[in-house]
């Protein structure tokens, strides 16, 4: 049975001397792994199709038990020329990916997750802030999750209080009279708090100009590093990567408000 789904390659593992195993995430089924048979070859049809961050329509066929199904061709909708171009947009690129990659499950239908993958990676193409892109995707991946932290109100007593600090163990926000409770709690700017409540529940395809200062920055990634660090087992590879490279261009520009 031919079947034909709209995806992006968010993972491409080489198979044997001349084929790939991709992973898709689908529209229509989630996420889900696919046999390119001879997609190592520099001739084959399947070679563009397969190579990460691809998005376009793939022609599978299924069998009829729960068996990989083989692809059979792929027409590419866009390659992200631009972004594969830029180390820092590729490596931003390919931390979202593997972050989606491990907090979904196989074939689980999630088309507001195709959407905000597919968005983030178009902003990315087109040269958008990719430090803030990966901060709103991360917050909308601690919602997957199932981890979102409270950010409206004092996670402890539910009082709306500053000044605030943010606990990871209480779960969100902390008003002062309940910060004695956690003697870790992060100490946060207001601007920062209120970025991470804007980035929990915004449309990103309504995303305009946003300027966030090297401290709020520095700030919005503690904060939800902390939340991934403390609640998902995740060891990725793309994120040690990527925040060598972070040092590196930090190191190479100099001290700015």
């Amino acid at each position: 049975m031919l079947v034909k789904w709209e995806g992006i390659v968010i993972r491409s593992v080489d198979y044997g001397e001349s084929s790939k195993v991709v992973t898709l995430f689908t529209r229509e089924n989630g996420k889900l792994g696919v046999m390119a048979r001879g997609a190592k070859k520099t001739k084959s049809r399947l070679a563009a199709v397969s190579q990460l961050f691809s998005h376009g329509y793939f022609l599978c066929k299924a069998g009829p038990g729960a068996g990989m199904p083989d692809l059979s061709q792929g027409d590419i909708l866009d390659s992200f020329r631009d972004m594969r171009q830029g180390l820092t947009a590729t490596a931003y690129a390919a931390y979202i990916a593997e972050l989606l990659d491990r907090l979904t499950h196989e074939r689980e239908p999630n088309p507001f997750l195709f959407q905000l993958l597919l968005q983030t990676f178009r902003y990315l193409d087109e040269g958008v802030d990719p430090e803030i892109l990966c901060r709103i995707f991360e917050m909308k991946m601690l919602s997957v999750a199932g981890i979102s932290p409270q950010l409206s109100a004092c996670a402890n007593c539910g009082q709306q209080r500053e000044p605030y600090a943010i606990s990871v163990s209480q779960g969100g926000l902390l008003c002062p009279s309940c910060q004695p409770f956690d003697p870790y709690a992060l100490a946060v700017t207001p601007s920062t708090w209120k970025l991470l409540r804007l980035f929990q529940v915004f449309d990103l395809e309504r995303l305009g100009d946003i300027e966030v200062k090297p401290a709020t920055r520095s700030q919005l990634k503690h904060v939800i590093r902390s939340f991934m660090d403390e609640h998902l087992d995740l060891r990725l590879k793309s994120r040690a990567f990527l925040e060598q490279l972070e040092r590196m261009e930090r190191m190479a520009q100099p001290d700015s408000d």
